[in-house]
């Protein structure tokens, strides 16, 4: 009780208030100050990051993974008439397989389809987008898409762990599809693979 007592009788002073006031505004602008002092620090270190160390991508570009060996495929999913697995085949989502792959068998499927593609990798349909993007010769289209990927782009893209998902990544509508935020550059083949966004259309 004498204890309490004698700690009220201090805080009614002036001074003692003024001491605890004084103690608890130099830890705020202590806490921050080094919180100011971290972000300089983050982000200057990755302004060094970005212009002197070259992007770790974890994009594999060789032909056979863990999925193809056991026999089952991954798939674009989405797709309510169309699907294409990882292997580079297109087919009608009643042909797919079990496994996730498309029936081979099937004549309406088809291998690294550029059907609705354009010549500067944008098409209609996101899954013939997909499908031709996996074709082997567009490896270096993506391996020198990824060297150039601006920074913005680098937690999307740095999150795919094969040419498959880059594909899936790649073809799907981004910022580079739209003008003014609201409105598609090429309303048509807005689903690109290529290194560059789509045409700008005149309006």
């Amino acid at each position: 009780p004498w204890g309490a007592v004698l700690w009220r009788r201090l805080l009614r002073k002036r001074w003692v208030l003024g001491v605890v006031f004084g103690l608890s505004l130099v830890y705020f602008l202590s806490s921050t100050f080094k919180q100011e002092e971290r972000t300089v620090r983050d982000r200057t270190l990755l302004q060094v990051q970005e212009h002197e160390q070259p992007i770790m991508w974890k994009v594999k570009f060789s032909s056979g993974n863990s999925s193809q060996l056991s026999n089952q495929c991954r798939n674009s999913v989405q797709g309510k008439l169309l699907i294409t697995d990882e292997l580079g085949h297109i087919c009608e989502r009643k042909d797919l397989l079990v496994n996730g792959c498309c029936n081979v068998n099937v004549p309406s499927t088809k291998l690294y389809s550029c059907d609705s593609c354009l010549p500067n990798g944008c098409c209609s349909v996101y899954e013939y987008c997909v499908s031709c993007c996996l074709q082997p010769n567009k490896q270096h289209l993506l391996e020198r898409f990824l060297n150039r990927a601006a920074i913005a782009f680098q937690n999307l893209f740095m999150a795919v762990e094969d040419r498959f998902e880059l594909c899936l990544a790649k073809c799907r509508t981004s910022s580079q599809s739209v003008q003014h935020e609201n409105t598609y550059r090429d309303p048509i083949a807005k689903y690109c693979y290529g290194e560059y966004p789509p045409e700008l259309l005149p309006v």
